[in-house]
């Protein structure tokens, strides 16, 4: 009768996602607004192998969405006086930062973050094994854009900006990157949440969502335990973390990745996003910095940027607005035309996305799991399982 059930659950949210081939091993979502909760599903295996049912607190690796919360922390440090957004970077690295084809352009945080710096992937150049460095992997040519610099407006979505950005918080708190940031962002947010899992806790790590791709698990089948070894390991197989050592290697917790949060811990985020810092009574971040935060630093004008098939038309500091007018734009995954800002992930066989509307003073956080490697487009430039939840979650406010 269990697996009954199981099969009927799946079979419910299959048919939720328009335009997938298969169901979703599971989707979970909330919406809320500046007050607290509005409503909330969750259904699917959390963990395939065993059975568990997902729930919308069990903390999933929500791929891009990270770099939203990292962005956060980069606030806090600007505030404090210990960052500034448009200052040449290499001040806080201890060494240079520059495209070699535009030597004498410097690179900010604002460009890091609003991926202008000029910064290119290449062959995920930015896992970083824990004995690399950011600056060896970052000297290569081929991790820079040689036709366009570093201050010409033009964007390109880039993982690479975010391990030198880690590096850069490293450098300044003299902390280890997922230390600082459960201390300092997610603590403060009372979230249990981490990058690489060493920093959540055992209750945690139990209800970690797996991740699967063609019905095989690909990441976090923890199995209730902490993962050996929770970064990229060193060239010989080594995973000793006494090897870390400020600044050297942002990437090491995978800040352009590797959070592992609920969704209703991106609904917390959204919240405070949504308050102007504020977060049940404790204020996170200026009003101003929040505004900074989400206000577009690039925006498409037919010609300066990638905008991967109309996904990216606008984009602040780690924040994207959807949707945008204009030919070679296909942002808008509701069809409502309804402004919304916030961050989409993508990997290992999930899609996520927290949007706020901060006209009305509301938002979604959710994601979706068991995709393919290249899942159907929907009616936007969003696969047609992101559009499925998204819609799924937003029609919670309605209720």
């Amino acid at each position: 009768m269990r697996w009954l059930f199981v099969a009927l659950v799946l079979l419910t949210a299959g048919c939720a996602t328009v335009g997938t081939a298969k169901p979703p091993a599971a989707q979970a979502g909330v919406a809320f607004d500046r007050n607290g909760e509005r409503g909330s599903f969750a259904d699917g295996f959390a963990e395939p192998s065993t059975g568990r049912m997902v729930t919308a607190d069990d903390p999933v690796r929500v791929a891009s969405l990270s770099k939203l919360v990292v962005a956060i922390g980069v606030m806090k440090l600007v505030e404090a006086g210990k960052l500034d957004l448009d200052g040449d970077v290499s001040t806080w690295l201890g060494w240079r930062l520059r495209n070699p084809a535009f030597p004498d352009r410097p690179v900010s945080l604002r460009m890091l973050l609003s991926h202008t710096s000029s910064v290119r992937d290449h062959d995920d150049q930015y896992a970083i094994p824990l004995d690399g460095l950011v600056r060896t992997a970052i000297a290569d040519a081929t991790s820079w854009d040689a036709a366009h610099g570093p201050v010409e407006n033009y964007f390109a979505y880039a993982n690479m900006n975010f391990p030198i950005v880690a590096s850069i918080v490293e450098r300044v708190t003299g902390e280890r990157f997922d230390r600082w940031m459960r201390a300092e962002v997610l603590n403060p947010m009372a979230l249990d949440a981490c990058y690489n899992w060493p920093t959540c806790s055992d209750e945690a790590v139990a209800l970690a969502v797996v991740l699967t791709q063609d019905g095989q698990a690909v990441k976090d089948d923890l199995g209730g335990r902490r993962p050996t070894c929770p970064v990229s390991p060193s060239a010989d197989g080594g995973c000793d973390l006494w090897l870390w050592r400020a600044g050297d290697n942002g990437a090491m917790f995978a800040p352009q990745g590797g959070l592992r949060i609920s969704a209703r811990g991106l609904a917390r985020v959204g919240r405070m996003l949504l308050n102007g810092g504020m977060l049940d009574g404790g204020r996170m971040l200026s009003p101003q910095s929040v505004d900074m935060l989400l206000t577009p630093v690039w925006r498409f004008d037919g010609h300066n940027g990638d905008t991967d098939h109309g996904f990216y038309c606008s984009f602040g500091l780690a924040s994207q607005q959807i949707p945008t007018s204009g030919a070679g734009c296909n942002d808008d995954p509701i069809g409502d035309g309804v402004v919304r800002v916030g961050h989409g992930g993508d990997a290992y066989g999930l899609r996520s996305g927290i949007w706020i509307d901060r006209a009305t003073g509301t938002g979604v956080a959710f994601f979706v799991t068991g995709l393919p490697a290249d899942p159907p487009r929907g009616r936007s430039a969003f696969r047609a399982a992101e559009e499925a939840t998204f819609k799924r979650t937003l029609a919670l406010l309605a209720r």
